[in-house]
């Protein structure tokens, strides 16, 4: 019988207190072990060195090497990296992440331009008092999806505050859990890569229409996305996987647009 091999999980925890999202993760990973084996490593980005991002935009264009902000962001990619998912954990503070997770994903902007993590799946845990769950799980879902992870699962629970939950609240939020970790065990599990959706494959030809225009006012893009060889124009997508062919057709008369807007937008600035 073949023995499912450890599967590392790095949780990137936007809580700044070991609350109810800390609990929901516990509670994930003793469903998931059900599952496969795991061990998950949590990241309390409370407790990480991060500087907010200055806006100055040096790192897209002239690379994220060139950050003026010294600080464990690098350090945290290389994490992410090593992991075989990723869960992007957060409260819902003021109908969004909290404060800590949106300084994480400022400090990492330039992997919305040159995205990284195909290999990896994701799995997105928010958790709210009475709304925003929606908009929290939607906003992970963009920037997870975007620097390249599989969302392999989602958990929205509604915890209102005080001594005790509805027992219908409570069994609502074990099935929600119990569902994300089946998703995201059996994608860790899956040794494929998922084909991409239609707006996954917009996506790409967006990019590809800007980045292959801007060799001279954004080169790290232009060179990252040509190492890579997305800038062929045999290349359909980020990773060699099936692609539908109407979303195919679709992103490449996408991208033709977007080619013409962006010269012409050149040409407005003078630049050729």
């Amino acid at each position: 019988m073949k023995t499912e091999p450890m599967k590392k999980i790095l949780v990137i925890m936007g809580s700044p207190r070991k609350g109810n999202t800390f609990r929901a993760c516990e509670d994930l990973r003793e469903l998931m072990q059900q599952d496969i084996p795991v061990e998950f490593e949590y990241l309390w980005l409370k407790d990480a060195h991060l500087l907010p991002c200055k806006g100055c935009y040096i790192c897209i264009p002239r690379g994220e090497e060139k950050c003026p902000n010294r600080d464990d962001a690098p350090a945290i990619e290389e994490k992410m990296r090593q992991a075989d998912g990723v869960i992007f954990a957060s409260p819902v503070y003021g109908m969004n992440v909290t404060g800590q997770m949106k300084t994480f994903v400022d400090r990492l902007s330039y992997i919305f331009h040159r995205p990284r993590f195909f290999d990896k799946k994701a799995l997105l845990l928010s958790t709210a008092g009475g709304i925003g769950n929606r908009e929290v799980l939607g906003y992970l879902d963009t920037v997870a999806g975007v620097w390249g992870f599989e969302v392999a699962g989602k958990a929205g629970l509604l915890i209102p505050p005080g001594s005790t939950i509805a027992p219908f609240r409570v069994t609502k939020n074990q099935n929600v859990l119990k569902q994300a970790a089946q998703d995201f065990s059996a994608a860790l599990s899956r040794e494929t890569t998922k084909s991409p959706g239609l707006m996954k494959v917009i996506i790409f030809h967006a990019q590809r229409a800007a980045f292959s225009q801007m060799e001279k006012e954004s080169p790290c893009d232009y060179q990252y996305w040509k190492t890579q060889g997305w800038l062929s124009p045999d290349a359909r997508y980020y990773v060699d996987v099936p692609v539908n062919p109407l979303y195919g057709t679709i992103g490449r008369i996408f991208e033709w647009i977007q080619v013409r807007n962006i010269r012409k937008d050149l040409q407005g600035t003078g630049k050729p």
